[in-house]
């Protein structure tokens, strides 16, 4: 089957090493070096102080912020071609909606099932994630699990999360008849997923191994609106673009807005 067929029945494709070790070699550095010196990529998770991800918190937006050598590589790789093409391929020509970079220490907390766009409420269509594996993944050090086929369902209504296995507090179950898979991927190789896929991750359960991710979110050209928090967008050519926000709950309520 093609690329295009599986993400079609999937609603997910794994693309192998994508990146060579080199550039994965070079992420892992410059996003390590950066989160040494400041936190100022992170975003507030609120989580206490002995917490490993307090040390490590997630990047958000990074591409936003070119002063600094971490923001000039998410940008040149959030617009990198081999990436855009994949992107083109599944949903046509994309914009750019957000990036992001999580550490997930050993011993840190995973990320409870959820959709993406229950976040980037990009309409008339969903948006696409590109995760990127900066370190080999498995269900130890608390890679991916995904439910294929569920880009064929609504975006659900979340449930508590178990807050000593997640940073977040809210859960999508799994939709009747489909089933969680765990992913298993190298360092380099590039998951693509559909918005409204439903996936999430233990914790790391590992003594000694990072799950390092980069990831990008993309929405089709054609798209008519989008949360504000990911307001400008960034086009192929590096230009950005503004479309109208998205406005009220969505299904799940105020949950639907929330910032990723």
């Amino acid at each position: 089957m093609t690329v295009a067929e599986i993400y079609q029945r999937d609603g997910i494709v794994q693309v192998p090493q994508l990146l060579s070790p080199a550039e994965i070699d070079r992420i892992r550095t410059v996003f390590m070096e950066q989160v040494a010196v400041d936190h100022s990529l992170a975003i507030d998770d609120g989580v206490p102080a002995e917490d490993p991800l307090a040390r490590y918190p997630r990047f958000v937006h990074p591409h936003r912020r070119p002063e600094v050598e971490a923001g000039r590589l998410a940008l040149e790789l959030m617009l990198d071609s081999r990436i855009l093409d994949v992107a083109t391929l599944l949903i046509g020509p994309p914009l750019g909606a957000q990036s992001m970079f999580y550490f997930k220490p050993p011993g840190a907390r995973g990320q409870a099932m959820h959709q993406d766009n229950t976040f980037l409420r990009a309409d008339p269509e969903t948006c696409l994630a590109a995760w990127i594996a900066v370190d080999d993944v498995d269900a130890e050090n608390g890679g991916l699990a995904v439910v294929p086929g569920s880009h064929r369902t609504e975006l659900v209504c979340p449930e508590p999360a178990d807050l000593t296995e997640s940073f977040t507090d809210v859960e999508v179950p799994i939709p009747d008849g489909l089933r969680k898979v765990q992913t298993r991927m190298r360092a380099g190789d590039v998951l693509f997923f559909h918005g409204s896929v439903v996936h999430g991750s233990r914790p790391n359960t590992s003594t000694d191994r990072f799950r390092r991710s980069l990831i990008f979110h993309y929405i089709p050209e054609a798209s008519t609106e989008i949360a504000a928090f990911y307001d400008p967008l960034v086009r192929p050519d590096r230009r950005t673009l503004s479309i109208p926000a998205a406005v009220g709950g969505g299904p799940c309520g105020d949950y639907a807005g929330a910032e990723p």
